[in-house]
């Protein structure tokens, strides 16, 4: 069978097949759905970071008209422990006991016929504590330390004796701003039970693993817990862990023998759901006088809450980034009185990289190097620390059509030489090094007697373009149209799936696609396989290819026939095959990543401190691209939100207290239109042997490296150098 080597439609910028029902209104996200009887469940939170509750009252509450139930800590029944998923363990789960350990927490929900009854009973809960002093703030000497909590710590060579030797020697420390993740789409779960089936409606990305979490939190059987997802309006990492809010829901639901709906307001966006962990590190690197790396230590810290654990690592990358033959690298946690934080876009790695790519950058300057020709000193021929080719690398071309583009040339490397009137202008880059991954997943094909295919699978659409590239790449492979391929996931009875996260699903589905898409033909021609009236009779997948709604020889494309003539010969239906793809972080001969550079030029007004944004060329290699139009939204996106945390973005937690203070829209700000100018995306590099589609993920390149790039052409502007972000307004003046 051919391959996607030879295609037609991949890689084409088809519009999203989504797209339709998305614009009229038609896409049915998770708060969309209703059952008669539904209730209305609304979250209390706690107003006290750390002590316990002593008292709560909820009798006002309970008596308020349309109130059906009000639960708390003390009338919960208990809720067994969340699981440990790939991703690391659950939150913990909610109402175990009076114990407050954080701001925000929930203590009670309140369920009732309406969503404004709910609300209003809501306010009549009254709540007594028994406070203690949180413990807040990264640099909090009070605060549990947890030291290389992965076991992911890299030594390589002797790091400390190559920075004492060296020739020329950075010691510098970085800081990152805690940020949330914010999608439009306000994050709702609705739950009903039938008997002892559970069926959930959840903003998540990833529908199996909340399954798998409201199975074990309820002792039940996987198979008889349901979740549904076919849309979601953003997630940026928020959705891949099931919170307490999700489990309450069922639990809500399974007390009131009603299906319930929750719906997160904004302020409970900011404290449910996670966000970006803030960090500070400490970069110390070891060069030659011509720019050639000798030595790399990398020390990260960024915050937890009291009792949860995720798994971001800020170092994770650092030792693939650059051939340097000394590399050191440290992560640890600080445990504080904070909501949990979580996955948000490039989690770690966008840290991490703000904190290299600078030191780099101002490393160049000290030696008289051009930035990118520094990074091209120290480019990684093989992967370095495994010593294995790279399966591609198209790196170098990043830097180099990155460059052209942007008219990197234009550049005068003195600090503050460029003007344009009273604007102070500056030219900043930055190289992303990110790795791939391939997680198990599963996919089903059938092929109807009408000619149409339907692929099945429990991943999700998180706006990336999974329906469309999933659409694409099975209307390939089969030789059909696009309007004959059917796409049906978010829905964990389908065959399993991974997370939409970690620019890894993409691979993974259609890695699960393309096995598939094999074995259907396979399946097609065994039943031919003795077939006297057909002329596949007796030939191998590798004989043949499809195109036109049909299966026809390699030596003679005229001979073959379609599905429907054979389905209708043989009086057949449908036939459906099943694909998987298997878990496999690297082959054994060689090594994978997905690279970018990322090119921006700031203005700065020297009188008032206005930091604007005024272009920004993005080059990237992420192997085979599926869908050009989906793929450059995507980083696009990520070059947006990389903006925000470079200039603007910043969840606050009030020092005494432990409240975030700017928990609105109208507080938390976001780059809108007049923040963002014209962003160039570029495509190089081809199709990577790791995958058998070619693909490398593109979802977080989009966004990591953009930090540093924005702060490399501040210095670059004013010679003033930021390490710590948001640069904001004051900092400027």
């Amino acid at each position: 069978m051919t391959t996607a080597e030879s295609n037609t439609i991949i890689g084409v910028g088809v519009d999203r097949v989504d797209g339709p029902r998305k614009v009229t209104g038609a896409a049915p996200y998770p708060s969309d759905f209703s059952y008669d009887g539904l209730a209305h469940a609304v979250l209390v939170q706690s107003t006290i970071a750390a002590g316990t509750i002593s008292r709560i009252e909820t009798e006002d509450s309970e008596a308020a008209p349309g109130v059906l139930t009000v639960v708390t800590h003390d009338n919960s029944p208990a809720l067994a422990d969340g699981p440990i998923t790939p991703l690391g363990p659950s939150p913990p789960t909610p109402f175990r006991d009076n114990r407050i350990l954080h701001h925000g927490q929930h203590v009670a929900i309140v369920v009732a016929q309406t969503q404004e009854q709910a609300t209003a009973a809501a306010r009549s809960v009254r709540i007594e504590y028994q406070q203690s002093t949180p413990i807040l703030g990264i640099e909090n000497p009070d605060a549990a330390v947890l030291r290389n909590p992965w076991g992911l710590e890299l030594h390589r060579g002797d790091a400390e004796a190559a920075l004492a030797s060296a020739e020329v020697v950075y010691d510098e420390t970085f800081a990152t701003a805690a940020e949330t993740n914010n999608p439009m789409g306000l994050f709702a779960t609705v739950a009903c039970w039938e008997k002892n089936r559970l069926t959930v409606h959840d903003c998540t990305q990833w529908p199996v693993m909340v399954r798998q979490t409201l199975a074990a939190v309820f002792d039940l059987p996987e198979s008889d817990v349901r979740v549904l997802v076919p849309y979601l309006g953003g997630g940026f990492g928020a959705g891949l862990r099931a919170w307490p809010h999700v489990i309450l829901a069922a639990l809500a639901a399974r007390l009131v023998d009603r299906p319930v709906k929750v719906v997160l307001t904004r302020p409970q966006m900011f404290t449910s759901i996670g966000h970006r962990a803030q960090s500070r590190q400490r970069v110390r690197l070891g060069s030659t006088k011509d720019g050639r790396l000798v030595a790399i230590d990398h020390e990260g810290t960024s915050t937890l809450g009291v009792e949860d654990f995720n798994i971001d690592p800020i170092t994770m990358t650092t030792g693939s980034a650059y051939a340097c033959p000394n590399v050191a690298t440290h992560d640890r946690l600080v445990r504080l009185n904070i909501a949990s934080p979580g996955a948000m876009r490039g989690p770690g790695k966008v840290e991490g990289n703000f904190a290299i790519e600078s030191a780099l950058d101002e490393l160049s300057y000290e030696l008289g190097v051009d930035p990118i020709e520094l990074r091209l000193r120290n480019y990684a021929e093989v992967h370095p620390q495994s010593g294995l080719p790279w399966s591609s690398n198209a790196l170098r071309d990043c830097y180099r059509v990155g460059a052209e583009r942007f008219d990197w040339r234009r550049r005068d490397p003195a600090v503050g030489s460029m003007r344009e009137g009273h604007w102070l202008v500056g030219y900043g880059a930055a190289g992303v090094t990110f790795g791939s991954y391939q997680a198990p997943c599963q996919a089903r094909i059938t092929v109807e007697r009408n000619g149409t295919a339907l692929v099945r699978s429990a991943a999700t659409d998180i706006g990336t373009g999974t329906y469309t590239i999933a659409t694409q790449l099975t209307a390939e492979l089969l030789g059909l149209e696009i309007g004959q391929v059917k796409i049906e996931i978010g829905d964990s009875d389908l065959p399993p799936a991974p997370q939409s996260g970690g620019s890894g699903l993409a691979m993974s589905h259609s890695a699960a696609i393309h096995d598939a898409a094999g074995n259907l033909v396979r399946a097609f021609l065994d039943l031919v396989a003795d077939d006297e009236n057909s002329p596949l009779r007796g030939n191998a997948p590798s004989d043949v290819g499809c195109a036109a709604g049909r299966v026809h020889l390699l030596e003679d494309p005229a001979a073959g026939e379609s599905y429907t003539e054979i389905l209708a010969r043989h009086a057949l239906n449908e036939i459906t095959a099943d694909g998987r793809a298997d878990l496999e972080t690297g082959r054994g001969d060689s090594a994978t990543s997905a690279f970018a550079a990322h090119f921006v030029e700031v203005r700065i007004d020297k009188d008032l401190g206005l930091l604007r944004i005024a272009r920004v060329v993005s080059t990237i290699d992420a192997g085979r691209v599926l869908n050009e139009k989906t793929a450059r939204s995507q980083i696009i996106g990520g070059v947006v939100m990389g903006i925000g945390m470079a200039t603007l973005e910043e969840t606050i937690f009030e020092s005494a207290t432990g409240r975030i203070a700017n928990a609105t829209f109208g507080d938390y700000l976001i780059p809108v239109n007049a923040d963002v100018p014209d962003i160039d995306v570029i495509f190089v590099g081809g199709p990577d042997s790791f995958s058998p589609v070619g693909i490398k993920g593109l979802g977080e390149i989009g966004v990591v490296g953009v930090a540093a790039a924005v702060a490399n052409a501040v210095y670059h502007a004013t010679g003033r150098r930021f390490r710590s972000l948001p640069i904001t307004v004051d900092q400027l003046l």
